[in-house]
């Protein structure tokens, strides 16, 4: 992301703080209306993804990498999608996108590592990463745990994905692992949330050489407030080797490697 989309510039301030009013009312209401001058290169005129909202207890199937090359093997995850619990219930663009990108780096990156997924919905990238031999935690919030172990249960990770409770800015509990790979996805939508994310991710990334992989769709001008927070800890850069990038930053998501600050 360029330089000047963390700028505060005054001429948002009105802006974003009748976004905030509106947020307050209806937290999911940027995921139900058309784009708005911050993702003008968009072509879709909705922003919500293929599951639609009222989507109750099915059963969809995924395969990443989507067009394997140089041999990759396929890893086919079944996933229990459900709204009832909220916007986390079902499968979002950037975990897809993510998810595809550690398949497509293949088992030799994953293999024998510590990993933890924020904000992971139903535990689609978790999952991936499980079944590509990595030591896996999935977290989210309390409402979304059972949809997240009936998935673990049905692709019969069990041995190499543990669900866990994480609520962002809250202390590390015991049960949770420090990772030296954090992955997270379309986890910048509601903006009273941008600090606490922060925080946790300062909490997680103990050195600098934590490796974070973060992808994230763009879908309003407030974004950039979560990024100016996101500098005080971070910095960051495009992921440049994935093979799919050209056709994801059309839709607005970016893939980003994040490093913490040395102090």
């Amino acid at each position: 992301m360029h330089s000047s989309l963390l700028v505060n510039e005054p001429s948002y301030s009105n802006e974003i703080a009748q976004d905030e009013a509106l947020d307050a009312i209806d937290p999911l209401r940027h995921f139900r209306t058309a784009k708005d001058d911050f993702d003008v290169h968009v072509k879709e005129p909705y922003l919500i993804p293929v599951q639609p909202r009222s989507v109750i207890d099915e059963v969809i199937q995924l395969s990443f990498p989507e067009k394997p090359i140089d041999g990759s093997q396929q890893v086919t995850v079944s996933l229990v999608v459900d709204a009832s619990p909220g916007c986390g219930g079902v499968a979002w663009p950037a975990g897809e996108v993510l998810a595809n990108y550690i398949a497509t780096r293949g088992s030799n990156y994953i293999k024998g590592r510590k990993i933890l997924e924020l904000g992971s919905g139903t535990g689609l990238v978790g999952l991936v990463a499980g079944a590509l031999g990595g030591e896996v935690q999935i977290t989210d919030q309390a409402p979304l745990l059972g949809i997240m172990r009936r998935n673990v249960d049905m692709n019969r990770l069990q041995a190499s994905v543990a669900v866990s409770e994480l609520n962002w800015g809250e202390r590390l509990s015991s049960e949770i692992s420090q990772p030296d790979l954090i992955l997270a996805a379309d986890c910048v939508y509601f903006e009273p949330a941008f600090p606490l994310l922060v925080e946790t991710l300062s909490a997680l990334a103990t050195c600098e050489n934590t490796e974070i992989l973060f992808c994230y769709k763009k879908r309003r001008k407030a974004d950039k407030r979560f990024f100016a927070l996101l500098k005080k800890k971070f910095t960051w850069r495009e992921v440049d080797d994935d093979p799919n990038r050209d056709g994801y930053t059309r839709e607005a998501i970016s893939l980003l490697t994040l490093s913490r600050r040395i102090r």
